[in-house]
């Protein structure tokens, strides 16, 4: 009781940890809605039915509220949707973070999905980085093709000014590692963007900057 009541006071002080990125480009329209202190409350719409599936499992298991608009040249592929989706999200997340204070700022999953692990770990450090350390990522998973992954996490993590280390494991089946790659990466974010309760309103670093 006294975590929640904290929490609660945290979120009161910080109001509010929410923000709405819109982009607009030749290839894409991309509007996104993030609520930090959710519940994994989303809706999701990119016109790439597997990719909706990742975004679903990022926010439930975060706990980020996610609203997810896009509309993009499918017809050519996938790439510019999932590249600007993770672009946006990442801008969304930045802005609502504000100056970072009294957050963890540091968050680690290993997730398991059947035969695939995957590990994630993150710092909300203001210094963008994306280290994805990974098997050979080829082919589809239905119309998905499995790099943009990898293209995903590096526009999210550049556009949210974090580090992220991504280190699949083991694994075969492609949908088992992009899911559970997915997972990880939300419960990561999920620490890292908590409050602190020790920390009050201070900025997690010696540099009293993020």
């Amino acid at each position: 009781m006294i975590f929640i009541e904290e929490h609660f006071n945290f979120i009161e002080k910080n109001m509010s940890r929410e923000a709405q990125i819109n982009r607009k480009t030749k290839e894409t329209d991309i509007s996104v809605k993030v609520n930090l202190d959710g519940s994994g409350q989303r809706s999701i719409e990119t016109g790439i039915p597997f990719f909706d599936h990742m975004l679903d499992h990022f926010a439930r298991h975060s706990m980020i509220d996610m609203d997810v608009k896009a509309v993009g040249d499918v017809t050519i592929d996938g790439h510019h949707t999932v590249e600007d989706v993770g672009l946006a999200l990442g801008k969304a997340l930045l802005k609502a973070l504000g100056d970072k204070r009294g957050i963890t700022r540091y968050g680690f999953a290993s997730v398991p999905m059947n035969e695939a692990l995957v590990e994630v770990s993150i710092d909300i450090s203001g210094r963008p980085f994306c280290v994805f350390d990974s098997v050979s990522l080829e082919g589809k998973v239905g119309e998905f093709d499995v790099e943009l992954a990898e293209e995903f996490l590096r526009a999210f993590s550049n556009n949210a000014a974090i580090t992220t280390h991504v280190s699949v494991k083991r694994g075969t089946n492609m949908h088992h590692i992009l899911e559970a790659t997915f997972k990880s990466l939300a419960r990561a974010l999920g620490q890292a963007i908590m409050p602190d309760l020790r920390l009050q309103d201070d900025i997690p670093s010696t540099k009293e900057v993020l």
